[in-house]
């Protein structure tokens, strides 16, 4: 089906079909069923290679699919002043999009994610002149699906920079995590006048927070995300006239920062939380029949603390919760390697001995309902042996 960007007396809307079509979409390829009956209509992907599948299921589920193509980075060794390795990545982003181009679950193409970082001058203007030659193929090759690029945040330099050297480009992708809720104000004031995309938003990441003295990032609770997840929609989505939608961070589960942190989904069990049921509630405009629980409180002594190695650790974890609730306590050194387990009660203070051995830990709390929801915490500490 063919996607189109209309110019309106407000701003810009995009059109599926001759609908208007606002997206309510998901970074990630799983639990694709619940994302369609909780109100979501398109995913994200970060690369194109093997997609045919996950298309053909978007096609059955009535979703669409913004189909990102994977440009290299710096960080990883790419260089855009090898004229070999840009002509081959050309080559590939060809390949791509003669392969997909007709598929009906085909939203829009996405080039690259986060390909700026770390550039300087000369190389920015290298990579986005080789955006632009992609950019021009897409439109010669499928006039029937725009062109997006994606990048992590503004700057005006940044915007700038994309208007002189990647004009083709139609539409802004942007990934913003502390600064989501503000973007549409600070888009206005760098003078951008291009439709854009939320491709990421979600908690605040472990750049954007507050850290232990030995250097622990603190990761905010799942009742905590869902709220940021609910403002930064309100703020930065609904109404603003020139946001064609977004793309919530992760629908699924993804060990980064921790196994929690930017996950919509518990690992391994797959129960979703609080962050889900915002989503869908700003998607349908509809309460959730039977919501996640709501953490209340996690409170420990030892919490950003540094304690003596074999001394008692105690904590207590309070919620809201509809029925039975079931809570797991699971212990983890700061680099997520798992250690053990016991199973807790809500409202009862947990005990259980510090580790022995000095170093940097974790400790992670899950509450389970009876029907697919849960609730997770944790909270950094330390090991030490007194001097």
């Amino acid at each position: 089906m063919k996607t189109t960007i209309e110019k309106t007396t407000a701003g810009w809307r995009l059109m599926r079909g001759r609908m208007p079509y606002l997206i309510r979409g998901a970074g990630g390829a799983n639990s694709l069923e619940q994302l369609a009956t909780l109100g979501g209509n398109s995913i994200r992907t970060w690369g194109a290679d093997d997609v045919g599948g996950m298309l053909d299921k978007c096609q059955r589920l009535g979703l669409t699919a913004t189909v990102g193509i994977w440009l290299g980075h710096k960080e990883h060794g790419f260089r855009y002043a090898d004229s070999k390795a840009v002509t081959g990545q050309f080559d590939a982003i060809c390949g791509h999009v003669s392969r997909y181009k007709d598929h009906p679950a085909l939203l829009c193409w996405a080039l690259g994610n986060e390909m700026e970082v770390g550039l300087d001058d000369t190389e920015a203007e290298l990579m986005w002149k080789s955006v632009e030659a992609a950019a021009q193929y897409v439109h010669k090759t499928d006039p029937d699906h725009p062109v997006m690029t994606v990048v992590a945040e503004i700057s005006d330099k940044k915007l700038a920079q994309i208007q002189k050297f990647a004009p083709s480009v139609d539409i802004l992708g942007i990934n913003a995590y502390g600064g989501a809720a503000s973007l549409p104000e600070r888009l206005k004031k760098a003078g951008w006048t291009k439709p854009y995309v939320i491709t990421e938003f979600g908690p605040l990441g472990p750049w954007e927070v507050g850290k232990t003295e030995w250097g622990a990032p603190r990761e905010e609770t799942s009742t905590q995300k869902a709220k940021r997840y609910a403002e930064t929609y309100a703020k930065a989505v609904v109404g603003r006239p020139s946001c064609l939608g977004s793309y919530v961070f992760l629908w699924g589960d993804k060990l980064e920062g921790t196994p929690t942190w930017f996950g919509m989904f518990l690992p391994k069990t797959g129960e979703k939380l609080a962050m889900v049921d915002a989503l869908s509630r700003a998607w349908t405009g509809k309460p959730v029949a039977k919501p996640c629980p709501e953490l209340i409180s996690l409170t420990s002594a030892a919490d950003g603390k540094t304690i003596a190695p074999g001394s008692t650790l105690s904590a207590t974890l309070t919620l809201r919760a509809s029925g039975s609730v079931r809570v797991r306590w699971e212990l983890r050194l700061e680099n997520n390697t798992w250690l053990t387990e016991f199973p807790g009660e809500p409202g009862k203070p947990f005990t259980l001995s510090a580790p022995t051995q000095p170093g940097a830990y974790r400790l992670f709390v899950y509450a389970r309902d009876s029907h697919g929801g849960a609730a997770t915490a944790n909270f950094p500490f330390q090991v030490k042996k007194e001097n």
